[in-house]
C-alpha cells in the first residue's frame, strides 16, 4: 500500500508548490495528487514534477467534460514527458448541474460518453506517439485531423495510466473494463468498497478479459485524531458533519447500502431540502463514524491506515491538504508509521 498526499487549493498555493512538492518528496510519501475544485487540477503537477524527481503526480480528478479530449491529451502528454514517466492522469465525470450550468458544455449517458472520451485520449496520444493519422469517429467526440504543426511528436514514457473517479457500479465496471485505476470516493468503508466496487471493477475487466487486479484503487480518508483529546473531539464532529453532507446526497446512498443504512440517508436527504444543516450530523451515529472514518493518535495513524486498507487499496491520502509548516509533526508521524 502506497501512502500518498493531496494538496490544499487555497489562498495563492502555486506560488510555493515547489517547496510543497518537495517537502512531499523529502517525507518519502509515494504520490502527490491535485484536485480542481477552486483552481486548475493540472498547473500545480507542472511544477511539481519540476521541483521532484520520485513523486508520482496525479489528477483527482480533472474533469473531463469540461475540456475536449484532443486538450486533455496535450496537456498529459507535457505533463508526462515532463516528469519523466511519473504522471497519472485521473478524470471524473463530476455531475450534470455543475457540466451544464457552471462550464456550459453538454451531458448525456455519462458512463458512455466517458468511456469513448478515454478511448479518444488515448488514440490522440497514439498519433503523437508514432506521429501518424488521426482518425477517432464516435458517438460523442470525432478527432480526424492533425498535421505535423501541431502534433508534440513522440516522448520517452508513452504508456500514460487513466484512472477514473466513481461512486456506483456503473464506473467501477467501466475502470474494470479500460482503466488503470479506480478512485474510491473518501465517502466509503471497507465493506462497501469490497461489497460494491470490487466486484463490478471484476465485472468490468471480466468482460474485457483483463486481471481485475491490474486496477488500482486509490482513496483518501476521513482521519480523526488529535494531540489531546478536545482536538480530537472537534475533528470526530468535523467528520461527522461531513459525513451527513455526502450521506445526504442520493449519489452516494450506494456507501450506505453496503451497511443496511439507506434509511438515514433519504432521513437526511429531506433535511438538507429543509437546509437543518446544523441538525444533520445527530444522525451519525459512533458506529457510521468508525465505519466511515480512521480514528487513532497521531503515530498510529499509519499502522491503522495499513490494518484497515492492506490488501484493499492500493494508494491511501488523508483527506487533509498537506502544506509544508502546519502540522509538520504530524505529517512526518503518519510517514514513519506507515512504513
Amino acid at each position: 500500500m502506497k501512502l500518498d498526499v493531496g494538496l490544499g487549493t487555497e489562498g495563492k498555493y502555486l506560488k510555493n508548490l515547489d517547496r510543497t512538492a518537495r517537502a512531499a518528496d523529502d517525507l518519502g510519501f509515494a504520490g502527490l495528487w491535485t484536485s480542481e475544485t477552486k483552481h486548475d487540477g493540472f498547473l500545480p503537477l507542472a511544477i511539481a514534477a519540476n521541483a521532484t524527481e520520485r513523486l508520482d503526480l496525479g489528477t483527482s480528478v480533472a474533469i473531463a467534460f469540461s475540456r475536449s479530449p484532443m486538450e486533455t491529451a496535450q496537456t498529459a502528454w507535457d505533463l508526462q514527458d515532463l516528469s519523466d514517466g511519473r504522471f497519472i492522469l485521473g478524470l471524473g465525470t463530476q455531475v450534470k448541474a455543475h457540466i451544464t450550468r457552471r462550464f456550459s458544455m453538454p451531458w448525456n449517458k455519462p458512463t458512455a460518453r466517458l468511456r469513448e472520451y478515454i478511448l479518444a485520449v488515448r488514440a490522440i496520444w497514439e498519433s503523437f506517439q508514432t506521429e501518424g493519422p488521426l482518425k477517432f469517429e464516435g458517438e460523442f467526440y470525432q478527432h480526424t485531423l492533425i498535421t505535423p504543426f501541431f502534433n508534440p511528436g513522440p516522448i520517452q514514457h508513452p504508456e500514460i495510466p487513466v484512472y477514473i473517479a466513481g461512486v456506483n457500479t456503473r464506473l467501477a465496471r467501466l475502470a474494470g473494463e479500460i482503466c488503470s485505476g479506480f478512485h474510491v470516493h473518501p465517502f466509503h468503508s471497507p465493506e462497501y468498497i469490497r461489497k460494491t466496487v470490487q466486484p463490478a471493477i471484476a465485472e468490468g475487466a471480466k468482460e474485457a478479459g483483463r486481471d481485475p487486479n491490474d486496477v488500482e484503487l486509490a482513496t483518501s480518508v476521513f482521519v480523526i485524531t488529535g494531540a489531546n483529546e478536545e482536538e480530537t473531539s472537534r475533528q470526530r464532529e468535523s467528520i461527522r458533519s461531513q459525513i451527513s453532507f455526502y450521506a445526504s446526497t442520493p449519489t452516494y446512498r450506494t456507501v450506505l447500502e453496503a451497511h443496511g443504512w439507506q434509511d438515514v440517508g433519504e432521513k437526511l436527504g429531506t433535511m438538507a431540502r429543509e437546509k437543518k444543516w446544523q441538525e444533520m450530523p445527530s444522525l451519525i451515529t459512533d458506529e457510521m463514524l468508525s465505519a466511515f472514518a480512521v480514528e487513532a493518535a497521531p503515530d498510529e495513524v499509519g499502522p491503522a491506515l495499513k490494518e484497515r486498507y492492506e490488501g484493499l487499496i492500493d494508494r491511501v491520502a488523508l483527506y487533509l491538504p498537506f502544506v509544508p509548516g502546519e502540522r509538520d509533526e504530524f505529517w512526518r508521524a503518519v510517514v514513519e508509521s506507515a512504513h
